[in-house]
């Protein structure tokens, strides 16, 4: 494997800061233990305010976000303003420590513009492909139009300046060859599997279930793609079936506030209890491993359809069993670790609960399939060869 330590990766994150996200972090942590120097761009949120810190050999640049746009104009203005930030972060970062890669992650596709000037200097630049951004402004506006086409030529753009890319799926890579006109040589899958040291099964702690009998789970950022306000009215309608199940939300995100004002309205938030974001690793691991199954409440659209969910992955790290609508990579993911509920049906979603939750001897059967397919196929473990695999081609210059 091509000699790590002497390189410089600085990695470009938007939309969460690191620690936060995991995907990102786990890569970083990859790279540090192979002996190169890490250093992360990304914004500032909630409990992650610090300016510049160091963790773990990490050295964290962290920049003001305004807003969480919701018109187009606004991602317009929130992206500028981040991007201007990027550029005078890495600015300062190269004239410390010279950059051999600059990693750029999704959303947005702009990531190419503060990337430019330092590729005259021959810094290499991987597009490490989060979020299909043509797709996501879709499910958040439905409809197509100036915007969209403009997102689609930034696509175009992230895609043309890439040396090389890395894809989260399949259907990713599919995009990125066909779409983006890469070589297929310079695109990698690197799933964004759990990591089974960070996940660990716990015994259930039954303070969780507030005297309930059953206990269902939310793991995830609460924004506005991720179905959680889909999710208060499914529990509404498996509340109106039965009154011994409890509900957890772990996660936090600009739309937690809204998302509670959304539980009082439907008469539930005694039936459901929000964690907001947990940062220790054995709390998030005993509050899961209490459930007795989780949720994926991502609705159908084309954006969701070809996305690999995290948290779907680390309810099977934990041996549970999931309910979710019936999406593309969703289903690749679990397989048979998850009923599919009927795609725009709510009520089809609450039966499935409503019927795993009676089920014990499926539920325990679909969790243990889950998880060893986590520890054959899916985890971070596994993820993490090909990720320095793909590292070792980048240093190697063959473009």
């Amino acid at each position: 494997m091509r000699d790590f330590t002497d390189k410089h990766i600085v990695i470009i994150i938007e939309d969460m800061p690191a620690p936060l996200d995991r995907r990102v972090w786990q890569e970083a942590i990859a790279l540090k233990e192979k002996g190169s120097s890490v250093s992360i761009i990304c914004p500032k949120m909630k409990g992650y305010n610090k300016s510049y810190e160091v963790i773990d050999g990490i050295k964290i640049y962290r920049h003001p976000i305004p807003f969480e746009a919701e018109r187009a104009v606004g991602f317009l203005l929130e992206y500028s303003t981040a991007l201007l930030f990027e550029f005078a972060l890495l600015v300062k970062i190269y004239l410390k420590q010279k950059i051999n890669v600059i990693q750029g992650c999704t959303p947005p596709d702009l990531m190419f513009l503060p990337v430019l000037p330092f590729k005259l200097f021959g810094v290499k630049y991987v597009f490490d492909h989060h979020d299909l951004n043509p797709e996501l402004y879709l499910s958040k506006f439905n409809k197509k139009g100036f915007f969209y086409q403009l997102l689609k030529l930034f696509e175009k753009m992230n895609f043309r300046t890439a040396d090389f890319s890395i894809a989260m799926n399949s259907s990713y890579k599919n995009i990125a060859i066909e779409r983006g006109k890469m070589n297929p040589e310079n695109v990698s899958i690197v799933r964004s599997g759990p990591d089974l040291e960070r996940l660990k099964i716990c015994k259930e702690n039954m303070k969780y279930k507030n005297d309930k009998k059953f206990l269902v789970g939310y793991l995830g950022v609460i924004s506005k793609q991720d179905g959680v306000d889909l999710l208060m009215k499914i529990i509404r309608l498996v509340l109106d079936r039965r009154d011994d199940v409890q509900f957890a939300i772990i996660g936090g995100g600009l739309e937690l506030e809204n998302i509670k004002d959304i539980a009082a309205k439907l008469k539930i938030k005694n039936d459901v209890t929000f964690y907001g974001m947990v940062k220790d690793n054995n709390l998030l691991s005993e509050i899961i491993s209490t459930c007795d199954i989780c949720v994926n409440p991502d609705e159908y659209n084309e954006f969701n359809d070809t996305c690999t969910s995290v948290k779907i992955m680390e309810y099977m790290a934990l041996k549970k069993a999931v309910v979710q609508f019936d999406l593309k990579e969703g289903r690749y993911s679990a397989q048979k670790a998850a009923l599919y509920a009927e795609n725009g049906s709510l009520h089809d979603f609450a039966d499935k609960i409503c019927y795993l939750l009676d089920q014990k001897m499926l539920r325990e059967e679909m969790a243990e399939f889950g998880y060893q397919r986590v520890v054959k196929e899916l985890s971070w473990q596994n993820e993490k060869m090909k990720y320095l695999n793909f590292y070792s081609k980048v240093f190697s210059n063959r473009n």
